[in-house]
């Protein structure tokens, strides 16, 4: 591919967060080319080794191509030879190994939820990659699944069959109130250390949007072992290297801490200090309060109205924003329909740039 095609690739990108190439033929070589192009440095998958321990929540999804080993098999349904993989089980993942409620059984193939919101990251180590990449080589198709919220909101969204659903960062920033931005741009996200072996043992609320809080989490003390000097402190807003927008991008199950500056001295007008939230700064361990707080933040932005749920055709190539959306699996599989997918996202090698001077001056 040419340089200026790259080029306009990447600007339609950070401009538009999804992209979709219909009825493309990509190769795993070039699955991690163009996905390698967004950030040349960074050769290595983006869990790197962190997803294949066996404690971790992603280990049962993680299928390597052996020849292009950033690259993973994911899917449904047996497969007796692909990409030199042989006889392997892919499992798409149901919400009834996830959340605390589960939709009744026998409204199984009818109704479905959000798995769970979340970056592609291992969130421990290595940094939150730029791109990911998705190409459907085998996609059941003919029904459709209504997702339900149940939390108590009445929310309901009709999706095809597995599909993928994207929100925007930048919508979930841009359309709180002035009081919640100058939050937002002052908040620093503390993330557990192996977030995904922290998490193991818990369960998600009926929304996949962050975890119940119910003391389920492993300790420090029982997880791998680990390094504080990898543990992962980013800001709450990531700005686009393109646009200079801010996206409010968070993965609300893996947080174990929220750090609040206080307001500046110089704190623009249009949030008062009566009216803004935690004015003199905050650090807050309290898991449950923790995840009210971004929760309240981000809920508004998977209203129905605003997810985009991705009807997938077989041979469509997909590219995300990876630090620009939230993304989740959606869908229930019966055992026999088998769906194949390659994905690739890859540690980026420099982490994400949060608010400038310039923006904390504007929101705070």
């Amino acid at each position: 591919m040419l340089k200026e095609q790259i080029d306009e690739i990447k600007a339609a990108l950070y401009k538009h967060s999804v992209l979709i190439f219909p009825n493309a033929v990509v190769s795993p070589e070039a699955q991690f080319a163009l996905t390698n192009a967004f950030d040349d440095e960074s050769t290595v998958y983006g869990h790197g080794n962190n997803g294949r321990q066996k404690e971790s929540i992603l280990h049962p999804d993680l299928k390597t191509i052996p020849r292009q080993p950033q690259v993973q098999v994911i899917g449904n349904g047996p497969v007796a030879e692909h990409e030199g993989l042989k006889d392997i089980r892919l499992k798409h993942p149901h919400h009834k190994t996830f959340h605390k409620t589960q939709i009744p059984a026998e409204e199984d193939e009818s109704h479905t939820r959000f798995y769970r919101w979340h970056i592609d990251a291992a969130l421990y180590d290595l940094s939150p990659p730029r791109v990911t990449t998705l190409y459907g080589l085998k996609v059941p198709q003919g029904r459709t699944q209504l997702v339900r919220y149940d939390d108590g909101s009445g929310d309901e969204l009709k999706v095809p069959l597995g599909t993928t659903a994207f929100v925007s960062g930048k919508s979930m920033f841009n359309r709180l109130s002035d009081a919640e931005k100058s939050l937002a741009v002052r908040t620093t996200v503390v993330y557990a250390p192996h977030p995904y072996v922290w998490m193991s043992k818990a369960a998600s609320n009926s929304v996949g949007l962050g975890l119940e809080s119910e003391d389920k989490e492993l300790s420090e003390e029982d997880l791998p072992a680990w390094e504080e000097s990898k543990v992962k402190r980013y800001p709450l807003l990531w700005k686009n290297p393109m646009t200079g927008e801010l996206h409010l991008q968070a993965h609300p199950s893996a947080i174990k801490e929220l750090i609040i500056a206080p307001l500046p001295a110089s704190s623009s007008t249009r949030t008062t200090r009566d009216a803004a939230l935690y004015p003199d700064g905050a650090h807050l361990t309290d898991l449950k309060q923790v995840r009210k707080t971004l929760y309240d933040l981000q809920r508004p932005a998977i209203a129905p109205r605003y997810v985009y749920a991705h009807d997938w055709a077989e041979n469509d190539f997909a590219l995300f924003h990876n630090q620009g959306v939230l993304h989740t699996v959606v869908g229930a599989f019966k055992d026999d329909e088998v769906r194949v997918f390659h994905q690739c996202n890859l540690a980026a090698s420099s982490d994400p740039v949060g608010p400038s001077e310039e923006d904390i001056a504007k929101y705070a």
